[in-house]
């Protein structure tokens, strides 16, 4: 599964708020922020002719941000380290109302993506070097140990969750956020947005981003770039409150010599995923979107489809390791491309 906190840098088809362009000419005016959290740059956009109002629910977010980034953390001291502690130790553990609804989601999340999206894989996502600040180097983990830790198939149904306390029937699961925690924190940010007034704004976290409202009588719009490329591939206008999310298995990886590995490990051999490139959903909940796009992505070229329908996404765009293009007829309602792809294009009913 895709990992871990803090945030990783986005892989392309990056995508980037191209506000500007919605702004022109409009009676209102854009105020907004950079905040550099989440391994990334989050740039909070509020539509909004207060300035002030703006500011001060900004000012909110961020403090939010912080908090998140601190105990929903893989690796550093926080709520979720003292957590994965006590379930190494075989103890229950009472869990902060912060961090308690995360678990819950990402346990639904797990079942509905028929155990592809599995934040119970810590032990392997560490195992392969991926718990740093640094990306790892060097030849792959000891064949045995993954071999090892696959086998004790730690997963988010040993997580037993009673009112605020939570244990593990398997003490090897180690539980890692990293897959969901950036869609839930722009969802948090704008619900929070919300709560101050604001009715039009849009979170870009490093390329993963959500929106409601629009910037005045256009949309909000996005724009796609090539995979490890700087070339505008294609754009998208926002349809009312939606998310826009991407996982890819090139921009964040382990190299050894001319090979890398993702960091999209998957939970059923513990090998990082090979046959995709990138995989980009939109969907009304960021929380949901971050997830399924790295079910996808393990899912790959043949299977995506199935996992897409139990998880209830719609708009998927997958680029596969041949730079085969496949999306599904909705998603390309969506999109308008910018440029020619010299690649083959596949619509996939789901």
């Amino acid at each position: 599964m895709r990992q871990s906190l803090p945030w990783r840098r986005r892989p392309s088809w990056y995508l980037a708020a191209c506000l500007v362009l919605t702004a022109c000419n409009q009676p209102g005016s854009i105020y907004s922020e950079a905040v550099p959290l989440f391994g990334t740059l989050v740039e909070i956009q509020i539509w909004n002719k207060n300035s002030n109002k703006a500011r001060d629910a900004v000012a909110a977010v961020k403090k939010d941000f912080a908090r998140m980034h601190q105990h929903w953390h893989a690796w550093r001291p926080g709520m979720l380290t003292d957590l994965n502690r006590e379930l190494a130790a075989g103890r229950e553990s009472e869990v902060d109302a912060f961090l308690l609804p995360l678990l819950r989601e990402a346990r639904t999340l797990y079942r509905t993506s028929d155990g592809l999206f599995n934040p119970a894989i810590g032990r392997l996502v560490a195992l392969w070097g991926f718990h740093a600040d640094t990306l790892p180097s060097g030849p792959p983990p000891n064949i045995k140990a993954i071999g090892e830790l696959v086998e004790k198939n730690p997963t988010m149904d040993d997580i037993e969750i009673r009112g605020n306390r939570v244990h593990s029937r398997n003490r090897y699961v180690q539980l890692d956020l990293g897959g969901l925690g950036k869609g839930a924190a722009v969802d948090a940010g704008l619900e929070r947005l919300k709560d101050s007034g604001i009715s039009h704004a849009l979170i870009n976290a490093g390329g993963d981003l959500c929106a409601i409202g629009r910037p005045g009588d256009r949309p909000w719009r996005v724009g796609i770039a090539r995979p490890q490329g700087k070339q505008l591939l294609a754009s998208l206008a926002l349809d009312g409150d939606e998310c826009v999310f991407t996982s890819g298995t090139y921009a964040r990886y382990r190299r050894s010599k001319d090979k890398q590995y993702s960091h999209i490990i998957d939970p059923r051999n513990g090998w990082p995923v090979e046959h995709v490139v990138s995989v980009t959903v939109i969907h009304d909940n960021g929380t949901s979107a971050d997830a399924a796009a790295t079910a996808l992505a393990i899912a790959g070229p043949e299977h995506w489809r199935d996992i897409a329908r139990k998880m209830g996404i719609r708009h998927v765009l997958l680029v596969d390791s041949n730079q085969r293009v496949q999306f599904t007829p909705s998603m390309q309602g969506r999109i308008h491309f910018e440029t020619p792809l010299p690649v083959e294009m596949l619509v996939t009913p789901l």
